[in-house]
């Protein structure tokens, strides 16, 4: 069981890290603000009145992103997935939750507005990407847990 939270925690790490860099440079490349949309903490009531460095703020994505992985990875091993489901699975989890998290950018003025269509679609498709390579990871470390 160890091993399945060690794994969990590397490739949500890994995970997040892809996920901030991919959206990092298509903020750079376009100006289309969705690493900003990534770290935005507006959203949360208490967490909305304090200013944090990017660092703290990525910090907090990659806490999510490892609690998605672990969680991920326990319902892999209680249902017991093999590699197509855990690929179709984890892709549709991972999209499903860029869709939920998407109008929050309503919420703040740093982000993109709601109606975005270019935003929505680099938003959606980093989510996509990163439940790829979530679901490689899974599948490549699969006799881990």
């Amino acid at each position: 069981m160890r091993r399945l939270w060690v794994l969990g925690a590397f490739t949500g790490l890994l995970s997040g890290i892809f996920l901030g860099l991919f959206l990092k440079m298509i903020e750079i490349s376009t100006g289309i603000k969705v690493y900003t949309l990534l770290l935005n903490v507006d959203y949360f009531p208490i967490l909305k009145n304090y200013y944090f460095p990017e660092l703290i703020e990525f910090g907090f994505h990659l806490i999510i992103s490892v609690i998605v992985a672990i969680s991920l990875l326990l319902i892999i091993k209680k249902y017991r997935w093999n590699r197509t489901r855990i690929i179709v699975r984890t892709l549709f989890i991972t999209f499903s939750i860029g869709v939920l998290l998407y109008p929050t950018t309503a919420l703040s003025d740093r982000t993109p507005e709601l109606t975005s269509l270019p935003a929505l679609f680099f938003w959606l498709l980093g989510h996509l990407l990163y439940g790829l390579l979530l679901s490689l990871l899974f599948i490549k470390k699969g006799n881990s847990y």
